[in-house]
């Protein structure tokens, strides 16, 4: 797999003209499968991840030279994979000039049909009661179900308050529980 840089020596690579390639290498090697599937989260189909990934990587490219690092680079990564995968939700909702819910029942079915759903038939119902959510709702509860993300580290990533989150979260937990218990 190669040696594993720190975020500090990505961004010092990354500084130096001759190295800024390399840099990019680093980054997506380090970072690809966690953005992967948070991104694979929101947007739920592998193809769409995929693209969204690029997207998220050219973003990345484009930006890093005005990185402020005041902010972890992860947490900086995250907010900008979150972002993609949102937006292009949103073009496809318009493409398709359909409501959200029935982008949502195409997903819901797309996870029974994807061949890289390993799940079984309590995570299949999870993963359904999950795209029941609202948008805002559903990325809280994965970032801190499945990726145990603290609230703080949430915090930045969205750009919202703690307390907006714990709240978020509470909510939606709730509408997972009821769907589970009620279907």
């Amino acid at each position: 797999m190669g040696q594993q840089f720190s975020d500090k020596e990505i961004l010092e690579m990354y500084k130096e003209e001759s190295s800024r390639n390399m840099a990019l290498h680093h980054l997506i090697q380090k970072y690809q499968q966690k953005l992967y599937w948070q991104i694979r989260k929101i947007v739920i189909d592998h193809d769409d991840s995929d693209d969204v990934l690029q997207n998220t990587f050219i973003k990345v490219w484009k930006g890093l030279e005005n990185f402020k690092e005041d902010s972890q680079l992860f947490t900086w990564l995250y907010r900008i994979a979150t972002n993609e995968a949102l937006t292009f939700l949103k073009q496809k909702q318009k493409r398709n000039t359909t409501s959200i819910h029935a982008i949502e029942y195409q997903l819901s079915k797309s996870i029974e049909s994807d061949e890289y759903f390993k799940g079984d038939e309590i995570q299949l119902k999870l993963q359904q009661a999950i795209l029941t959510l609202p948008e805002k709702q559903r990325i809280v509860f994965n970032m801190r179900y499945y990726d145990e993300m603290p609230y703080e580290k949430m915090s930045e990533v969205l750009e919202t308050s703690v307390g907006a989150l714990k709240a978020s979260y509470h909510h939606a937990a709730k509408k997972v529980e009821d769907f589970l218990l009620n279907r």
